[in-house]
């Protein structure tokens, strides 16, 4: 993420948002023309930052905003955009978050729904930044002890993964097993079945099928599929056929080697933040690395 002065938009940054109206975004500062008793502004527009996506715009389309871009404008969280993470009817609904979100995106013709996931989560945790500001605390389960404590992260430490082959580089067997193509995706080798699995990565579509499933099947007290779920919605092909029922049909037999070994290579190729930060535990002194937790003090803070 970078925290960029909104005097610093080259025409190579607004390129990004050409096909947007024209935005008229400035720091909060009174004009002569604009200020009232002592001095005090009555004109006020909201400071924007950009924020630097972790695919840096190489797996989208040609026809997306993004394609090749290495970051988007969002706008700082403002009062209107608290009473969005607080309405009833939205949270009831599962949708506040992606509305917060999707109002804060200067550029009106990015959807946010088209985003990969990795993308969107780097817009979740600058769009914190911007509000509550870096430090997040919240309750913490001590994995050693199981004590609940109160614990802070630096929202600041998270550190950019680029995804792609890039994510592979440290892993020279893993790589060797994987071939990227044409369209954005990557064939891979599964050791034990020796099927040839095509897959994509996951966007804010994708993410609403899943929970839409989920949502499914615990209306019919049916149980949670979480792991074969994300497969269905990643996998594009086996054995070089796209159709789903051959695809659904690999993933009911395939084999647990191969979920894993498909689901590990899956996480080194999305473009991410990596928000894995120390921990040491107030009870017992227990340390190790844990990743940051996505609790509801995220975006309702406790006053």
């Amino acid at each position: 993420m970078a925290n960029r002065n909104n005097e610093d938009r080259t025409g190579e940054r607004r390129a990004a948002g050409a096909n947007a109206p024209p935005q008229t975004i400035s720091p909060m500062i009174p004009s002569s023309e604009t200020t009232g008793p002592a001095g005090r502004p009555l004109d006020f527009t909201c400071p924007t930052e950009f924020v630097d996506i972790p695919s840096k715009g190489r797996f989208y389309p040609k026809d997306h905003p993004l394609h090749n871009k290495d970051s988007l404008e969002i706008r700082f969280m403002t009062a209107k955009d608290e009473d969005i993470l607080t309405s009833k009817s939205l949270l009831k609904k599962g949708v506040a978050i992606d509305r917060f979100l999707q109002n804060i995106i200067v550029d009106k013709s990015i959807e946010l729904s088209s985003l990969i996931v990795g993308d969107k989560n780097a817009i979740v945790v600058a769009s914190r930044i911007t509000g509550y500001g870096a430090d997040y605390g919240t309750k913490v389960t001590c994995p050693a002890c199981g004590a609940s404590q109160d614990y802070s992260f630096d929202l600041e430490l998270g550190k950019v993964s680029e995804g792609g082959t890039e994510g592979l580089k440290d892993n020279p067997e893993m790589a060797a097993a994987v071939d990227s193509t044409d369209n954005n995706t990557w064939v891979i080798d599964c050791p034990k079945s020796k099927a040839i699995v095509e897959m994509k990565l996951l966007t804010g579509v994708d993410e609403k099928h899943m929970l839409k499933s989920q949502a499914m099947k615990k209306k019919n007290k049916l149980p949670e599929a979480l792991l074969t779920d994300q497969l269905r919605q990643t996998i594009v092909s086996v054995n070089g056929d796209s159709s789903k029922l051959n695809i659904n049909r690999f993933i009911d037999v395939m084999p647990a080697l191969d979920s894993r070994y498909v689901r590990s290579i899956y996480e080194k190729l999305m473009p991410n933040v990596d928000l894995t930060q120390e921990f040491e535990c107030h009870s017992c002194g227990f340390e190790q690395e844990m990743e940051v937790p996505f609790t509801t003090d995220f975006f309702w803070p406790k006053q």
